[in-house]
């Protein structure tokens, strides 16, 4: 994202809201319970055409589907397990992953949680801390909260707050520096150059940390494609650094359609997976020039779950400061997304929440696979790019773990159950009977209690109105 201004949060008050440091020596929870879905009709998302499985019982032990077999089969439910009726109306399909935030707060974790996310991907500047310790804890389960994996974020300036690498030596160092700390995944931003590139790509190579992020200006992206890099950030920076300049006098001219294909083909010959961020740009173009849309952000029910940093920091990005327009962009990237999709390009929904003013944790993969949906993708492929296919992208980037974002015997039970059938309307996705993460049932009693509690802890740090100088939530 080229046009982030990030600002520092200085809101001392908040301190006592950062989350505590859990002993590196304390014990290891027991195991999950084993647990019976019966009754229940599944949406497997394990193939690019539309399955439904009605009427199942489906077995969780040990973290990982165990079984699945049709309610008239012999399928003993274990005993001492754990009963969760379907009724014959409910439906079981993967959780959702969202694959580009900033994420590194417990109470995020638990609002993404609330909405079924069981998957995220921090895609850079988290604390130390959260990758090093709260990640550790959310797997074990001492913490509420989707899987973790991070990426560490380099960049050639210190422009945009980056950690700075300047040329070979340092690039090499800096994957040294990611994999003892934990790091899934390098992602490489605007300002890199091509000699710390080319050394990122051979040491992250040897190192078992695959290339994520921008285009970078000086290198390019169909050459970093070349170079094996797997997945693209945003689907806008191929305007940055694939698509030509605009002629003309306006910067933000959308693209020539026609030079659509070139893209796909550069993206079939790589393999790469790209981001489909709609809601990203979207927000971005909507508040672009326009301040006061910021303010009706604020104003937004979903913002009672925003860490009330961002509360006082979205009004002060850079975004409603420019002038111009970025709907023809914002058009485009809708046309590109969907020819992506036609040609069978792996996509992934991402947000880029909280640092983009009007994107709240949780609530804006939902509306990322609602305008997905409204760029002409169907319901099933839309939720695609949030199970299946990042499930795909990790089991190829990380090989060797548990699959996931399927509903299938051996794969790993993060799963969402919702009261309607999501393929004829997305919105049931947003109020789940409950969530599963690795075998851990959080039914929707205790994911309203987490709301509610961080509701009124962010109120207390932060009391009266969030939505200038008018109004209340």
């Amino acid at each position: 994202m080229r046009f982030r201004s990030r600002l520092p949060l200085i809101l001392l008050t908040l301190l006592a809201l950062q989350p505590r440091a859990f002993a590196q020596d304390a014990p290891a929870p027991a195991s999950p319970p084993t647990t019976a879905f019966v009754d229940v009709n599944v949406l497997p998302m394990d193939g690019e055409r539309e399955r439904v499985l009605r009427h199942q019982t489906v077995i969780v032990r040990n973290g990982r589907i165990a079984a699945i077999a049709p309610v008239g089969r012999r399928l003993p439910v274990p005993a001492g397990a754990r009963v969760v009726e379907g009724g014959g109306s409910a439906w079981l399909l993967p959780g959702l992953a969202d694959m580009h935030n900033h994420v590194d707060r417990t109470p995020d974790l638990q609002v993404q949680l609330s909405q079924g996310i069981t998957t995220m991907l921090n895609m850079g500047e988290a604390r130390n801390s959260f990758v090093g310790r709260t990640r550790a804890a959310v797997e074990r389960g001492e913490i509420d909260g989707p899987r973790i994996f991070a990426a560490l974020a380099v960049d050639g300036s210190p422009q945009y707050g980056h950690l700075v690498v300047n040329d070979a030596d340092t690039a090499r160092a800096a994957t040294t520096i990611a994999r003892a700390n934990g790091y899934d995944f390098i992602k490489v931003y605007n300002n890199l150059s091509p000699a710390a590139f080319a050394a990122l790509v051979v040491e992250s190579k040897a190192r078992g940390l695959p290339i994520v992020g921008h285009g970078i200006t000086a290198v390019g992206l169909a050459r970093q494609l070349e170079a094996g890099q797997a997945m693209v950030a945003h689907a806008e920076e191929f305007f940055y650094t694939f698509f030509p300049t605009p002629p003309g006098d306006d910067p933000n001219a959308a693209p020539d359609p026609a030079r659509i294909a070139d893209a796909i083909a550069t993206l079939r010959r790589s393999g790469a997976y790209v981001v489909a961020d709609l809601v990203t740009y979207r927000t971005i173009a909507a508040q672009w020039g326009q301040p006061e849309v910021v303010r009706d952000f604020l104003c937004a029910p979903q913002t009672r779950w925003l860490w009330p940093g961002y509360r006082l920091s979205w009004p002060e990005q850079g975004y409603a400061r420019r002038s111009g327009s970025l709907q023809a962009r914002a058009a485009f990237l809708a046309r590109f997304v969907k020819a992506m999709d036609a040609a069978g390009i792996p996509l992934l929904s991402g947000t880029d929440a909280p640092d983009i003013p009007g994107l709240v944790p949780g609530f804006a993969l939902q509306r990322n696979l609602h305008d997905l949906v409204a760029a002409g993708l169907t319901p099933y492929r839309a939720l695609l790019t949030a199970t299946a296919r990042p499930g795909a992208f990790i089991a190829r980037s990380q090989p060797g773990g548990t699959p996931f974002g399927i509903v299938s015997v051996g794969a790993r039970a993060d799963l969402l159950l919702v009261a309607a059938n999501p393929l004829q309307n997305l919105d049931t996705l947003a109020q789940p009977r409950g969530v599963m993460t690795g075998g851990r049932w959080h039914d929707a009693a205790a994911l309203q209690q987490s709301l509610q509690r961080i509701a009124a802890d962010y109120g207390r740090a932060l009391p009266g109105p969030v939505c200038g100088s008018e109004g209340t939530q």
